[in-house]
C-alpha cells in the first residue's frame, strides 16, 4: 500500500510537471483551477474508496468502516487547515509582484519540497507518539494556544519586509533586482545570483513547515495510523495549488474562514485534552469540522454581499 501510493503521488507529479505543462510558464485559468480541484477530491474520494473496499476483504468490515471515516475526516481537516496557506500565498505573490504565469511552476516545486518535509515530519510524530504517550497531551495544549493566538489576530496582517528568514536571505545572497523568467538562480558577470523567484520559493517552504507544526498535530486528534496521517495530507497538499489559483481572487471575501480555521484548532486541540475522560466518535469530528467551515464559508459570503464595493463608496 505504501509503494503503490508513493508510485501514485511521483506518477501525478510527473504528469503534472512533464506532460501536463507544469514546467513552462503559463497564467492558470479559473476553468483549469477547478477541474484540478475537482479531479483531487475526486481522486481522494476513490481512494478512501479503494482503501475501505481493500480492507473490507483482508481485515473486515469493522475495520474498513473505521479506517475509511479516518481517512475522510482526516483529509478535511488537512484540507480545511491547508486554506490558511492560501493566504499566506496570496501575500507573498503580491509582495514580490509575482506574475500570474510565473505563479504555477514555484507552487509546484513548493508541493514537491512539502511532501518531502512533511514525510519526515509524520513519521517523527508518529514515532514520539508510539514511543510517548503523553506526547497527544503537549499537541492538545499546543493546538488550543495556537487556535486561540490565530483568534486574536485574525485580522492583523504579517509585514513580510520584517520577517527574519527573509531578511536573513537578503543578508547572505547576492540577489537580482527583478524576475528572470522562472530562474530561481543566474549568472552575471560570472557571479552567480538568485533571483526574486528563490525568495518566493524559499518562503513558501518556510509557510508550509509553520502550518505543518499546526496541521500534523491535528490530525493525530483522529488517528495514529502513519499511512492514514500521511495520504490524507499528501491529497491535501497536492489539491492545495488548485485551490490557490480557484480562490485566490476572491481570497478577501472568506475573511472569516480564519476564524472558522482558528475554532477547528481549538476544537480538535480540546478533543485530544479530554480524551482520557470522553472519547469523541470519529464521525462526530468529521461533522464538526465540516460544520464549522461551511458556517465560517456562508457567514463570509452573506457579509460579503453587505459590504458595499469600492466603487460604490
Amino acid at each position: 500500500m505504501w509503494a503503490g501510493f508513493i508510485a501514485f503521488v511521483i506518477a501525478m507529479l510527473a504528469l503534472d510537471l512533464f506532460v501536463l505543462g507544469g514546467n513552462k510558464a503559463h497564467r492558470v485559468s479559473v476553468k483549469e483551477a477547478g477541474s484540478w480541484v475537482v479531479a483531487w477530491m475526486l481522486l481522494a474520494i476513490t481512494f478512501g474508496a479503494l482503501l475501505w473496499w481493500y480492507l473490507d476483504g483482508t481485515a473486515g468490515r469493522e475495520i474498513a468502516n473505521r479506517k475509511a471515516l479516518e481517512f475522510f475526516t482526516g483529509y478535511l481537516i488537512e484540507q480545511t487547515l491547508s486554506v490558511d496557506n492560501m493566504f499566506v500565498f496570496v501575500m507573498i505573490f503580491t509582495y514580490f509582484a509575482v506574475p500570474p504565469e510565473l505563479q504555477r511552476r514555484v507552487l509546484l516545486y513548493g508541493v514537491i519540497g512539502a511532501i518531502v518535509m512533511r514525510a519526515g515530519m509524520i513519521m517523527a510524530g508518529v514515532w514520539l507518539v508510539s514511543e510517548f504517550a503523553w506526547v497527544l497531551y503537549v499537541f492538545g495544549a499546543f493546538l488550543v494556544v495556537t487556535g486561540i493566538k490565530m483568534l486574536v489576530m485574525a485580522d492583523q496582517k504579517p509585514d513580510l519586509e520584517k520577517n527574519p528568514f527573509l531578511r536573513w536571505l537578503r543578508g547572505h545572497m547576492r540577489i537580482t533586482p527583478g524576475f528572470h523568467g522562472e530562474a530561481f538562480f543566474v549568472r552575471i558577470n560570472g557571479l552567480r545570483y538568485a533571483t526574486p523567484m528563490f525568495l518566493v520559493l524559499m518562503m513558501i517552504e518556510a509557510s508550509d513547515l509553520v502550518f505543518a507544526v499546526d496541521s500534523i498535530p491535528a490530525i493525530f486528534a483522529v488517528t495514529t495510523d502513519p499511512f492514514i496521517v500521511f495520504t490524507s495530507n499528501i491529497f491535501a497538499i497536492m489539491g492545495l495549488r488548485a485551490l490557490y489559483f480557484l480562490l485566490a481572487d476572491m481570497a478577501e471575501r472568506f475573511h472569516l474562514l480564519k476564524y472558522g480555521l482558528a475554532l477547528v484548532l481549538v476544537f480538535i486541540g480540546g478533543k485530544m485534552l479530554a480524551m482520557p475522560w470522553f472519547h469523541m466518535p470519529v464521525q462526530w469530528s468529521l461533522l464538526i469540522v465540516a460544520s464549522i467551515i461551511v458556517i465560517s464559508v456562508i457567514l463570509s459570503l452573506k457579509l460579503s454581499a453587505r459590504q458595499p464595493s469600492r466603487s460604490d463608496s
